[in-house]
């Protein structure tokens, strides 16, 4: 029951919250999985939160189509989807006319045997899961050619993190804050004030009027 009157409460207290734009000249994406936490069929989940100019533009939250044996492998799938779903958006902010210093897609990861393996600071992941293999290979290629360049940040720090699993109150509104929402419900009261003036002073002139 506890959990359940969580689900009905977090509308509420998210109503209020907007997206806002805090600058900056990056497109930046975050990408993170949690390991085999699908109690029933082991599978893990996994994230990816991308923003542009300081504001979050695009993200997702999934379970990952097949049961991994590792930590390393799930973040792979999941640094390979960011990676797939990034590079789709670099090129269409390209077509559209956007201007950035670096067009090289920096991606956050909290796992750092994931990022030397993609850079190829260890030798490419031992795995009998040939699909695992595979995206490993492929973001390898995509970071020797500069089209990714996946930096670590803290689990702490990690934006993507609230994705994929349950937070408390107080990580909760770190992760609020790190997506860039704002609470608006004091501005939305005062709009809601003014409109009310508005109308009684409108009323007041039809009166007068008459």
């Amino acid at each position: 029951m506890q959990g359940t009157n969580c689900a009905r409460e977090q509308p509420v207290r998210t109503r209020s919250l907007a997206l806002q734009l805090r600058g900056g000249d990056d497109f930046l994406v975050a990408s993170d999985a949690s390991f085999a936490d699908n109690s029933i069929d082991r599978k893990s989940s996994q994230g990816y939160v991308m923003q542009l100019f300081g504001g979050t533009i695009g993200w997702r939250a999934n379970k990952q189509d097949t049961v991994t044996t590792s930590t390393t492998e799930a973040e792979l799938l999941a640094l390979s989807q960011a990676t797939k779903e990034s590079m789709f958006i670099s090129r269409l902010l390209q077509e559209i006319g956007i201007r950035l210093d670096n067009w090289t897609i920096q991606i956050q990861c909290d796992n750092q045997q994931t990022i030397k393996l993609v850079n190829k600071e260890v030798g490419p992941l031992q795995t009998k899961l040939r699909h695992v293999n595979i995206h490993d290979h492929w973001l390898r290629q995509e970071a020797e050619n500069g089209t990714i360049s996946v930096n670590y940040v803290p689990t702490g720090e990690m934006v993507a993190d609230g994705l994929t699993k349950a937070l408390s109150s107080q990580p909760f509104k770190a992760f609020v804050e790190r997506l860039g929402l704002v609470d608006i419900e004091t501005r939305l009261k005062q709009r809601e004030i003014e409109e009310l003036d508005t109308e009684f002073l409108l009323d007041k002139f039809e009166l007068l009027e008459q």
